[in-house]
């Protein structure tokens, strides 16, 4: 984790964490300047065709807390199938590389690409600020650590009700 010269502060009294991450052909750069206020690692059947794999690592930055280096990405809008609401997936148009998500349903927020940080592990993934979610369509074979949030859809329904919550006592196998 690095920190910008003069230790500045961001929002308050924290200080400020400056992480970078990009493309594959490094020609669309991004810095996000805080901790993710939260986690989501989701198993959704948008996050495994965006990914190429059983879920998305994603964590959630205010939208202000990410900021643009270098390079245009592209933006690729979907309405998603179970908000109804466009999702905007930003990405190189060179390369490919899907880099960060941006929201109707959360206009606020971004979530990043795990994997697209040039440290993906900078961040815990830890029961305070973590969850689960789409375990319904998750691949059968994946195993769920104990401890963390795990719902069977999305946490929240579109009309705001919370979806109840299953925290797993040891390490759990999807379909099991």
């Amino acid at each position: 984790m690095s920190s910008p010269p003069g230790g500045h502060q961001h929002k308050g009294l924290q200080p400020m964490t400056r992480n970078e991450g990009g493309c594959l052909c490094g020609g669309v750069r991004y810095a996000t300047l805080a901790n993710p206020g939260r986690v989501t690692v989701c198993h959704c059947r948008f996050c495994q065709k965006a990914t190429g794999s059983a879920y998305m690592v994603e964590p959630i930055f205010g939208k202000d807390d990410l900021v643009l280096l270098a390079g245009s990405p592209k933006t690729f809008d979907l309405v998603s199938k179970g908000s109804g609401k466009v999702v905007h997936v930003h990405f190189c148009g060179n390369c490919g590389t899907k880099l960060w998500l941006s929201f109707e349903r959360f206009p606020d927020a971004v979530g990043v690409y795990a994997g697209t940080f040039d440290d993906p592990c900078w961040f815990p993934i830890e029961p305070s600020t973590s969850k689960h979610i789409f375990l319904g369509v998750a691949r059968a074979d994946t195993i769920i650590p104990s401890g963390l949030p795990t719902f069977v859809e999305h946490t929240v329904t579109n009309g705001g009700v919370t979806q109840e919550t299953k925290v797993f006592e040891a390490h759990h196998k999807v379909g099991s």
